[in-house]
C-alpha cells in the first residue's frame, strides 16, 4: 500500500488536534445559543428561530406581524424598513427600494434589469464599470448596490430575531429560489457577510418546504417511496418541486427518513407581481379615461400616483380571489383628484390570461427532469401567495389532473420553518432528530481543458475536451476529484456550465454568462523537479459543492508515489495516546478522508470530448463516476476507472488505492493518527516493500468569469458603509429613547398631580359629608327660625282689616303653601337622613337648606315690598254716625291709640306701654306681637272665642298698631340670610300712612 506523505501540512499528534476540535467547539457552543432561519421572498419575509426553551417560533415585528415587508426607504440621514418602509413608498417611491432580489448577480445588460427599469421607472440606475452591474442612485453622494440592499434587510431581519430572542444571533439559514445561479448565490452570502451573519446554509425555498412538510410527518414516512409535487408561486416566481420521501440506513443512526428533490421546473417572472402590474396598468387606463377632456396628465408619469394604484391592485388582486367583483377606490389619486372604479374577477382573468396559460410549465418542467409521468406523484400541495388565486387553481388541478389540490400546510409559513429546523440540525447548540435532506442540481457543471495530441509521428494538434463534475440533478453537498495525468508544466482549465439546453431562449438571457472560472495552475513544473526519482500520479483537483450549493475550488495537488523499505520503528507513547484517542472517537487527521460519505473521487486522464466516437463507451463512464452516493449510506464509492495509455499495473495501483483507502500501510496509518499496534518481531522481518505517496500542493489563480465578485477592499468598504448607518441608527434610537425618557419623568411628576388629585377626588365625598354635618345645625336653625318669623308674618297680615288690608288673597295662600311645602320637605329630609348610615352620601344637604330658605324669603320679601310703597286708601266717610270726629289738630293723648292686646290678654288689660327709643332704629309702637308657629314657637293660649265669620275688631276705634319687631336677632348664626327682621305693621285709622320697614 502507499503511505501518503503531504508537503506543507505539518502533522500533530491526534490527541492535540482532538482537543483543539473539543475546545473550538465548546466555545463555539458557549456563543451560539440561538439560531434563525430568514424565508427571504420577493414581496415579504418571515423569520424564525430557536433558541433553549422556544421550539421554532416565527418572529413577531415591531408591528406585531409574522410577515414583514422587504422594502428599504433610504434618506440621506435615516432608513426605514418593513411596514414603515412601505409606507414612505406613496410619499418617497423614489427613495423606496423594493423587489431589487431580481438585480441580485445580473450585469446591466441582463434582460432582468431592463424588466426592473420598465416596472419601476422612479428608480435610477447606475452603472458599475468594474463588474458591469447596477446600482441605485439615491442621491448625488447616496449609491447602494443590491447586495448591500439585501445586507441592510438581513441585518434588519437579525435585529428582529433577537429582539424576539433577547440574546444575540450570529448563525442564520437563508432560503433562496431553487433556480438562482452561483452567481446569484455568492451575491446572498457575500450581503449576508456585509450583515455579520454566519450563514450556515443557503436552501432552496421549495426543499425548506419539504422539510418542514417531512418533519411533521415523521410518522408517515416508511421504506416505501412517496412522490410529493409542491407548487410554490409566490410574488415573483413560480417554482415546482418533485421530492421522494423514503427511510433509508444510515451509518450514525440506523434508519431514518429522506427527502430527495427529484426534479425541479420554474418560471422566474410568473408570480402575484406580474398580476398587479396589469391590474394597476388597467387601473390606470381607467383613470385617465375618466379625465379625458380636461387635458390632465397622465397618471403613469407621476410615481406617486403610480405607487397608489400598485397599492390598490395588491388590495384589489386579494380581494377578488374571495368576491367575484370589487370597487376599486383612491382618494387624492392624482391632482386632488379621486378614483373610484369597479372591477370584476372576470375583467382580471381577461388581464392575466397569457400568465394562466404558463401555469402547467413548471409542472412540466419537473416531471421531465425528474423522468416521472403524473400517475407517479401521490400529491400536489400548493406554497405561495398568488396560489389563492381561484384561476391558478383551476389551471393547475387540471394541469396535475388530481381530484384536489393539497392545502394542508402553511403557504406562507412553511418555507421558514423547514429552514429554522435545518438551522437548528446544523448548529452545534442543539440536537434534533436526524432528517436526511438531500437536494438536487439544477444546472450541470464540467471541466473543459484542451492538451496537445499526437495524431501522426512529428505532428501534434490540440485537442478539447470535457468532463461532466456535477451532473444535472446530481445530489449535492458532496466533493469531487479530477485528475490530470499528462502535464508536467503549468497549464490551466476552465469550470462551466453543462448542457442547458432544459432552459429556453429567454431563460438563457436572463441566466447570463455560462463561463463560470478559469483555474490557472502554477508550480507544476518545479514539483515534477523535486521528485525526479518518483512516479506521478497526476494533478489532482479538488472540488466542493457545499450546503449551499455554491461551488468552489478546495486545491491543487501534484501527487507523486515511489517504492522504499519498510524500517520499523517503535512508537512513542504520545503517539498510542493519540492513537488510542482517535480510535474511540473514530477521528482521523488524515485530508483524504470522506466526509459523511458523501465524497467521489475521480481520477481523470485526458480523453477526448464527452461522447466522441472514437472512445465509444466513455460518455457512459463519466457519467457513472460523476454519481455520487447516497449522503448517509453505508454503500462505499464506486471504483474510480482510469482512461488514457496509462500502463495497466498503474491503473490497477491507482485502483486500489482509490477503493481501499482504509487498508494502508503501517506508516501510512502512522501520518494519519490510526497506526495499529506494533507487529510482532517475526512480521516486521516479513514485510515487503511499499509505496510511499508524496503530495506537493500546486498554486492556483482563479479568474471568475460569470460575475465578479467584490474585492476583497470593496468588500471591507461596503461593510463599513452598513456598519456607519447602522451606528447612526443606534445613535437615532438612543435619542429617540432618551428623548422618551425624558417625556416619561415629565409625565410621571404629572402623574404624581394626578394622584394627588385624584386621592383628592376619593377623600371628596369623605369631606363633603363631614362639611354638611358641620352645617346642619345652623342651616337647620336658620330655617327653623325663618318658618316661625314668616308664619307670624303671614298670620299678622291676616289681621289687617280689610278696609286697610294690601295684600291679596292670592299673594297670602301662596306664602301659605310655600311655608306648609317648606315644613313639610324639612321633615321629611330630616327623617330620611336619619335612617342613613354616616358612610352614606347624604340626602340632607346645605346647599337645598339654603335654596328652601331663599325661596321663602323671596316670598315674604315680595309681600314686604308691596306693603311698603302701596298707599293707604281713603276712609270713606260713616253718614249715619253721631259722633263727630276729632280735629286734626287734636293732641296726642286725645286721640289715644287703641292697640291690640297681646296674646294671653283680654280687652281689659292695660294697654302695653310705648318703649323707649332705641338708637339708630325706628321707635317700637308695641311690644312684639307672639303668632302661633308650627313645630317652635310655643303655641298661643286660647283667646276669646268670636262669632263665626266675624273679624277680629281693635279696642280703641281712633288708632290701632300692630308692631312686629325682632323676630331674627341681629346676631343671625345661620349666615345665609344675613339680615334683621324687623316688621312694623301700624293700621291707623287716620290718613297718615302706616310704617312697614323689613331692613338687611
Amino acid at each position: 500500500m502507499a503511505a501518503t506523505v503531504r508537503r506543507q501540512r505539518p502533522r500533530r499528534p491526534a490527541c492535540w488536534a482532538l482537543m483543539t476540535v473539543l475546545l473550538a467547539d465548546l466555545l463555539a457552543l458557549s456563543d451560539t445559543l440561538a439560531v434563525m432561519s430568514v424565508d427571504l421572498g420577493s414581496e415579504s419575509m418571515k423569520v424564525a428561530i430557536v433558541k433553549p426553551g422556544v421550539p421554532m417560533e416565527i418572529v413577531l415585528n415591531k408591528e406585531s406581524r409574522r410577515k414583514t415587508p422587504v422594502t428599504v426607504t433610504l434618506k440621506e440621514n435615516e432608513r426605514f424598513f418593513g411596514d414603515s418602509a412601505a409606507s414612505m413608498a406613496i410619499k418617497n417611491p423614489k427613495a423606496t427600494l423594493r423587489y431589487f432580489q431580481q438585480l441580485l448577480g445580473k450585469q446591466e445588460g441582463n434582460p432582468h434589469v431592463a424588466l426592473y427599469r420598465a416596472r419601476f421607472p422612479e428608480h435610477e440606475l447606475g452603472f458599475d464599470p468594474q463588474r458591469q452591474t447596477v446600482h441605485f442612485q439615491i442621491g448625488p453622494q447616496l449609491q447602494f448596490s443590491p447586495e448591500e440592499v439585501l445586507g441592510m434587510v438581513l441585518n434588519y431581519s437579525r435585529s428582529l430575531a433577537e429582539d424576539f430572542a433577547e440574546q444575540p444571533i450570529k448563525d442564520a439559514v437563508i432560503t433562496v429560489p431553487a433556480f438562482f445561479n452561483q452567481a446569484e448565490r455568492r451575491a446572498v452570502l457575500q450581503a449576508a457577510r456585509m450583515a455579520g451573519l454566519k450563514v450556515l446554509q443557503l436552501i432552496n425555498d421549495n426543499t425548506a418546504t419539504a422539510l418542514s412538510y417531512g418533519v411533521f410527518r415523521r410518522k408517515d414516512i416508511n421504506t416505501t417511496a412517496q412522490n410529493v409535487m409542491f407548487y410554490d408561486m409566490g410574488s415573483g416566481s413560480t417554482v415546482c418541486t418533485i421530492v421522494t420521501y423514503q427511510t433509508v440506513k444510515t451509518k450514525e443512526a440506523g434508519m431514518q427518513p429522506q427527502l430527495q428533490v427529484r426534479g425541479v421546473g420554474f418560471d422566474r417572472t410568473l408570480g402575484g407581481l406580474e398580476m398587479e402590474l396589469r391590474l394597476r396598468e388597467h387601473l390606470a387606463k381607467l383613470f385617465n379615461e375618466q379625465r379625458k377632456g380636461q387635458r390632465a396628465q397622465d397618471v403613469r408619469e407621476n410615481p406617486r400616483a403610480m405607487a397608489k394604484l400598485l397599492r390598490e391592485a395588491n388590495r384589489l388582486k386579494t380581494v377578488l380571489s374571495a368576491n367575484a367583483d370589487h370597487m376599486a377606490q383612491i382618494e387624492g389619486l392624482m391632482d386632488d383628484v379621486d378614483f373610484k372604479a369597479k372591477v370584476t374577477r372576470a375583467e382580471f382573468e381577461e388581464l392575466c390570461a397569457d400568465l394562466f396559460e404558463r401555469v402547467p410549465g413548471p409542472v412540466q418542467q419537473a416531471l421531465q427532469s425528474a423522468e416521472m409521468n403524473l400517475d407517479e406523484i401521490e400529491q400536489v400541495i400548493l406554497v405561495g401567495g398568488a396560489t389563492r388565486v381561484p384561476k391558478v387553481q383551476e389551471v393547475l388541478l387540471k394541469a396535475v389532473g388530481k381530484e384536489e389540490l393539497g392545502k394542508n400546510i402553511n403557504a406562507d409559513e412553511a418555507a421558514a420553518m423547514g429552514a429554522v429546523y435545518q438551522a437548528a440540525a446544523l448548529s452545534k447548540a442543539f440536537k434534533v432528530k436526524p432528517f436526511v435532506v438531500r437536494d438536487a442540481v439544477i444546472y450541470p457543471i464540467l471541466v473543459e481543458f484542451t492538451r496537445e495530441v499526437e495524431d501522426e509521428p512529428g505532428l501534434r494538434s490540440l485537442k478539447h475536451n470535457k468532463r461532466v463534475l456535477f451532473s444535472r440533478m446530481g445530489p449535492y453537498p458532496q466533493r469531487k476529484v479530477i485528475t490530470f495525468n499528462r502535464y508536467n508544466r503549468d497549464f490551466h482549465f476552465h469550470v462551466n456550465y453543462g448542457d442547458l439546453g432544459f432552459l429556453g431562449p429567454e431563460d438563457l438571457r436572463v441566466f447570463g454568462s455560462q463561463n463560470l472560472t478559469t483555474v490557472k495552475l502554477r508550480g507544476v513544473g518545479e514539483s515534477f523537479k523535486k521528485y525526479p526519482d518518483y512516479e506521478s500520479k497526476g494533478i489532482k483537483a479538488h472540488f466542493s459543492l457545499d450546503e449551499s450549493g455554491v461551488l468552489s475550488l478546495i486545491r491543487v495537488e501534484s501527487v507523486f508515489e515511489t517504492l522504499v523499505e519498510d524500517s520499523p520503528e517503535e512508537e512513542s507513547t504520545l503517539t498510542k495516546l493519540g492513537n488510542t484517542i482517535s480510535s474511540l472517537f473514530g477521528g482521523s487527521s488524515a485530508p483524504d478522508t470522506k466526509e459523511n460519505g458523501t465524497d467521489t473521487v475521480q481520477e481523470e486522464e485526458e480523453s477526448p470530448a464527452e461522447g466522441s466516437k472514437d472512445e465509444p463507451g466513455e460518455q457512459a463512464e463519466l457519467k457513472e463516476e460523476a454519481e455520487a452516493p447516497m449522503e448517509g449510506t453505508s454503500q462505499p464509492p464506486p471504483a474510480e476507472p482510469q482512461e488514457g495509455a496509462a500502463p495497466a499495473e498503474e491503473k490497477a495501483t491507482e485502483k486500489e488505492n482509490e477503493e481501499k483507502p482504509e487498508a494502508q500501510e503501517p506508516s501510512q496509518k502512522k501520518e494519519a493518527g490510526l497506526e495499529a499496534p506494533p507487529a510482532p518481531e517475526e512480521e516486521k522481518k516479513q514485510k515487503p516493500a511499499r509505496k510511499q505517496r508524496m503530495v506537493e500542493e500546486i498554486g492556483v489563480e482563479l479568474v471568475v468569469l460569470d460575475l465578479p465578485d467584490l474585492a476583497e477592499d470593496e468588500l471591507a468598504r461596503s461593510v463599513q458603509k452598513l456598519q456607519d448607518l447602522t451606528s447612526r441608527d443606534l445613535e437615532k434610537q438612543e435619542r429617540e429613547k432618551a428623548a422618551n425618557s425624558l417625556e416619561a419623568f415629565i409625565f410621571e411628576t404629572q402623574m404624581l398631580k394626578e394622584k394627588l388629585a385624584e386621592l383628592r377626588r376619593l377623600c371628596n365625598s369623605l369631606f363633603f359629608r363631614a362639611e354638611e354635618r358641620k352645617r346642619w345645625p345652623e342651616r337647620l336653625s336658620a330655617l327653623d327660625s325663618l318658618l316661625n318669623h314668616s308664619s307670624m308674618f303671614l298670620k299678622g297680615a291676616r289681621l289687617i282689616p280689610e278696609m286697610e288690608q294690601v295684600f291679596t288673597e292670592v299673594e297670602m295662600t301662596t306664602l301659605e303653601k310655600v311655608i306648609n311645602e317648606t315644613w313639610a320637605w324639612k321633615n321629611a329630609t330630616v327623617a330620611e337622613q336619619a335612617k342613613l348610615p354616616a358612610t352614606e352620601k347624604p340626602v340632607l344637604l346645605s346647599k337645598d337648606i339654603e335654596a328652601k330658605m331663599m325661596a321663602l324669603d323671596r316670598e315674604v320679601q315680595y309681600l314686604l315690598n308691596k306693603a311698603k310703597f302701596t298707599k293707604p286708601r281713603p276712609r270713606p266717610k260713616d253718614k249715619n254716625a253721631t259722633r263727630a270726629e276729632p280735629p286734626l289738630n287734636a293732641s296726642a293723648s286725645d286721640q289715644a291709640e287703641k292697640v291690640i292686646p297681646p296674646a294671653g290678654q283680654t280687652e281689659d288689660t292695660k294697654p302695653i306701654s310705648e318703649p323707649e327709643k332705641e338708637t339708630g332704629s325706628e321707635p317700637a309702637d308695641a311690644e312684639p306681637l307672639e303668632l302661633e308657629g308650627p313645630g317652635v314657637v310655643p303655641a298661643e293660649p286660647e283667646q276669646e272665642e268670636q262669632p263665626a265669620g266675624q273679624k277680629p275688631t281693635l279696642k280703641n276705634d281712633e288708632l290701632s298698631r300692630l308692631s312686629l319687631e325682632g323676630l331674627i336677632p341681629t346676631d343671625d348664626p345661620s349666615g345665609v340670610l344675613g339680615f334683621r327682621l324687623q316688621v312694623r305693621v301700624a293700621v291707623r285709622l287716620s290718613p297718615r300712612p302706616f310704617r312697614l320697614d323689613w331692613p338687611r
